[in-house]
């Protein structure tokens, strides 16, 4: 999952960063309000953390951008403004949560976990496809009940297929999914590749086949057999 942190505190923000990536969260920094909206606006992400004073402008007009361009993305306010019109306004602008600081780096981490399953796995817990069983709370995987040891990056790649089911990705939106805005300076994306090899062969160890799809060369679907 890939998260983009608009903070100006640069050590809040490592701080953040550092414990968020402890929780295998894929995570790139914007520092400025100019910064945040080109991000925004070039990459996607699966939640945005936002600060409202930013250098240069106001976190609520980032928000107003995303909402405008119909983007699904989850928000969290996190500021230290925490007054009831900047609650509701940004609520009403299109936020998911506000969190005032200072807070836990826990508790931020779960109103993330929940509002990514919301949004995207229908506020389950549990995943399924093809017969696999997805854990999201604990990012564990098994089939019919025994578990099948996946890399961070396996796992994340696992959850970007079952999660664009049906549709036809290909490897350079997997490796921004991945690497985030690194994938841009990137010479190739063939570790791509790898990691599905590596995927589809612990899959198939664990008696489940052909649901990634090769299309063209260059492109996967996943499928429901």
């Amino acid at each position: 999952m890939k998260l983009l942190i608009i903070e100006d505190e640069r050590e809040l923000s490592a701080s953040i960063v550092a414990y968020l990536s402890s929780e295998n969260y894929v995570c790139e920094q914007a520092f400025t309000y100019a910064e945040a909206l080109e991000k925004v606006g070039l990459y996607d992400y699966d939640c945005v953390l936002l600060d409202l004073m930013l250098p240069g402008g106001n976190g609520l007009d980032i928000l107003r951008e995303i909402r405008k361009r119909q983007n699904p993305v989850g928000v969290i306010i996190v500021s230290a403004k925490d007054s009831l019109d900047d609650k509701v306004r940004g609520l009403e602008i299109g936020a998911d949560d506000y969190l005032a600081k200072p807070f836990h780096l826990p508790e931020l981490s779960m109103r993330i976990y929940a509002i990514i399953r919301r949004r995207e796995f229908a506020g389950g817990n549990l995943l399924r496809s093809n017969g696999i069983e997805i854990n999201l709370p604990a990012k564990s995987v098994s089939v019919k009940g025994h578990p099948v040891v996946l890399t961070r990056t396996e796992y994340e790649l696992l959850l970007f297929f079952i999660g664009n089911a049906g549709k036809v990705v290909s490897k350079a939106a997997m490796a921004e999914h991945l690497s985030g805005d690194m994938a841009d300076m990137l010479d190739s994306h063939d570790f791509v590749y790898t990691h599905i090899k590596n995927l589809k062969a612990k899959l198939a160890e664990a008696g489940v086949r052909d649901c990634v799809k090769n299309v063209y060369g260059t492109r996967y679907k996943w499928v429901e057999l």
